[in-house]
């Protein structure tokens, strides 16, 4: 059984379906001797035949090291790249099944299909305990379409199903939203962890509640800024769309990049936030340069000139942020302060996540570029949760549901 807290956590957070059936639990599904159809995010980069950064699949261990000790067949899908439907050697999974078997320490069948009569035999010669790995979903134009002719042919790799790719809940995929309406299903411990930690800011947050968000354009973000609006005390806006508020605010940016088309929907956003009483903190000094480039000088200036542009927040900013944030118990980040790639334009990001892996505080880094940032800055560890699905994560905390969860629900 699902311990009591845990399932406190999901029941606060997953809307009950119609008929009052409680969320999916993977601890309830029959596993010894099955097959698990595990939908997992090994999504990652390559090089030539060689994984570049393993971080996902290893995310993914957890889960299937429970699922192989209760004696369950582990039968693995994912997406890798963007084929548009068709196969591509270089997006083939098979590098990934050979770095997944050195992780494990074993053998990992690999099927060079994604579904039909001899996946479905391999399956079934599966040991108890053994591990196989599908081809690329993406190489069927049906997965990304939702197809549910397609949904039943991957529905007959398993007798369960479990989803452990929080990151891709999102998106009404046939693996993602179809399959879970066909078999036994429920979410992995990375999908449990990822809900129950982005769940709590949406329950009963301790506050003060911060909201820090950056990145490049306020339009992807106007629906979590909205919805968080309705819930935090502060909201901190840095990063490239900062310019875009500045700007409708009548402040010179420069040659800061800018939503030329979207000040209007900036200053709504303010209105917005005033009229709930949140407090919105900007950039009151910056990091610039005269080009968009890793080796322009950088200057750290007050107001921006027209021919400089804002790479970063300045120390004057990062004080005034620190000593808000120092006060709140609960917060959440997503999208960089400034070109954190770079080190001439890392300080702000690297200042901000510093002050929060030290703050004793609840603090969820929301995927994306804010997970490589703190990861790039070995404070990952420090953090109370990184979540692995940046746009799962902001679409979560604006809707408090995602397509994939719903699937889960008992019907």
């Amino acid at each position: 059984m699902m311990n009591t807290r845990r399932m406190a956590t999901l029941e606060a957070l997953l809307p009950r379906p119609a008929d009052g059936g409680d969320p999916a639990a993977v601890d309830a599904l029959p596993l010894d001797g099955k097959r698990a159809l595990v939908r997992v995010d090994f999504n990652v980069p390559l090089q030539g035949e060689v994984v570049r950064d393993d971080t996902r699949i290893r995310g993914a261990l957890p889960t299937i090291a429970w699922l192989r000790e209760r004696g369950a067949k582990v039968v693995l899908c994912s997406h890798l790249g963007r084929p548009k439907g068709k196969r591509a050697a270089e997006l083939s999974l098979l590098p990934v099944a050979s770095r997944l078997a050195e992780l494990l320490g074993e053998e990992v069948t690999f099927a060079h299909e994604t579904v039909g009569d001899e996946v479905v035999r391999l399956t079934r010669e599966l040991a108890p305990r053994g591990v196989m790995l599908v081809e690329n979903l993406r190489f069927d134009p049906r997965e990304q379409a939702g197809d549910e002719v397609f949904a039943r042919e991957l529905a007959a790799l398993g007798d369960v199903y479990v989803d452990d790719a929080f990151g891709c809940m999102h998106r009404p995929d046939a693996s993602i939203a179809g399959v879970p309406k066909l078999l036994p299903a429920a979410g992995g411990l990375l999908v449990e962890k990822e809900v129950n930690a982005l769940g709590l800011l949406l329950a009963r947050p301790d506050r003060p509640y911060a909201a820090i968000l950056g990145g490049a354009k306020v339009s992807d973000k106007i629906g979590v800024i909205e919805a968080l609006a309705r819930r935090v005390d502060h909201l901190f806006i840095g990063g490239a769309m900062a310019y875009t508020v500045l700007a409708a605010l009548g402040h010179p940016v420069g040659a800061s990049k800018i939503e030329a088309d979207k000040l209007d929907v900036a200053k709504s956003v303010l209105d917005s936030c005033a009229a709930k009483g949140v407090k919105v903190h900007l950039p009151i000094d910056h990091v610039v340069a005269a080009s968009f480039s890793e080796r322009a000088r950088p200057e750290v200036v007050d107001a921006i000139e027209p021919d400089r542009m804002g790479l970063d927040i300045g120390p004057k900013t990062v004080a005034a942020w620190s000593e808000v944030l120092s006060t709140c118990k609960t917060v959440v980040w997503n999208g960089p302060m400034g070109v954190f790639e770079w080190a001439s334009f890392a300080g702000g990001t690297r200042a901000i996540a510093e002050l929060l892996a030290a703050s004793g505080g609840f603090v969820v880094i929301g995927g994306g570029d804010s997970a490589a940032a703190v990861a790039r800055f070995g404070l990952a560890d420090r953090m109370s949760h990184v979540s692995t699905g940046g746009g799962a994560a902001l679409e979560f905390l604006e809707l408090g549901d995602l397509p994939g969860i719903a699937a889960l629900r008992r019907r």
